[in-house]
């Protein structure tokens, strides 16, 4: 049997380097690298993505459509962990935890988009909710979402590692705009009726998010309370490896979320907090967005692929 050839465009970015990373040693496949003098020759680069079996695309979203515009072999097929084809109806969404469906879909698919990193923690809060009738589509979803600073890729590592003569940010809150990219792939996956209140920022660390989704109970279902959110979102992911959703108690005992907690694995941990006196609930999120938030989602999608 022939070993599955393996080609990742774009791995001397921070995810690619990560796949690279969590791939290296493997004797189930063959990975297929570039010379440092050919990793911008668009020939090559298409001679590579035809030749292999699965493609891994970690490029810019313009680089990641002309990596796809340039495949002729049908054989081929593509993870692109770039935002350029996430909301694409022809594209499959690699995030095999939204449904019971969803790990077969991608296992036969020809193309897989990864999900984006703040989308992994609020789509998966948000998703179950909705499915279930608990929150509302029309509620006017608000999430904060703190990312350590890997998450700007390359510019934010030399940033905060650089050492260049202006210190970088402790802490900064940006997509002022409130247009932020991931924000229609928040309200597409988790089946929002409008587009949510994305407030993201990165921290002076080097990966790992922390995400929160506040909620009033006054506008949702009657008799909706913490322990119904919370046991909505225990039921969703019994069967899943990499969620784990945390009890009431166990929520009430943290003091605090720490966004580093998981990183290095492809685990995301989820957790309802509540104050029924003041009539609020808290969603939380913690994930390595190098993890579960880009390079291991990528490698599990992978694995779905190769075991079809």
């Amino acid at each position: 049997m022939r070993t599955p050839l393996v080609f990742i465009d774009g791995d001397q970015g921070t995810t690619g380097l990560q796949i690279h990373e969590r791939l290296r040693g493997r004797s189930d496949i063959r990975l297929l690298t570039l010379p440092a003098a050919e990793r911008k020759d668009a020939q090559r680069r298409a001679e590579a993505i035809n030749a292999c079996d699965i493609a891994i695309l970690c490029l810019p979203d313009a680089a990641a459509r002309e990596a796809v515009q340039s495949i002729v072999n049908p054989a081929v097929r593509v993870i692109d962990a770039s935002s350029a084809h996430r909301t694409e109806a022809d594209w499959v969404y690699g995030f095999p935890e939204m449904s019971a469906a969803q790990s077969a879909r991608i296992a036969q698919a020809r193309r897989v988009s990864n999900p984006g990193c703040y989308p992994t923690g609020a789509v998966g809060l948000l998703l179950p909710l909705v499915q279930a009738g608990l929150l509302p589509a029309s509620y006017p979803i608000s999430v904060h979402a703190v990312s350590g600073y890997s998450g700007r890729g390359r510019a934010g590592v030399e940033a905060h590692e650089g050492g260049g003569d202006t210190p970088a940010p402790a802490f900064q809150v940006y997509g002022l705009e409130l247009a932020h990219k991931h924000a229609p792939e928040i309200a597409l996956y988790a089946g929002l009726a409008a587009r949510p209140l994305f407030v993201p920022a990165y921290g002076a660390y080097r990966q790992g998010i922390v995400l929160t989704v506040p909620l009033a109970l006054r506008l949702l279902p009657p008799g909706v309370d913490a322990a119904a959110l919370q046991a909505c979102l225990a039921r969703h992911y019994a069967q899943a490896p990499d969620v784990q959703v945390l009890s009431l108690d166990e929520a009430k005992a943290l003091k605090h979320l720490d966004p580093q907690r998981l990183n290095g694995t492809n685990a995301m941990q989820l957790s309802v907090f509540g104050n029924e006196a003041q009539g609020q609930v808290l969603l939380g999120a913690i994930f390595d967005n190098l993890g579960k938030g880009a390079s291991g989602a990528a490698v599990q999608n992978l694995d779905l692929m190769l075991a079809a």
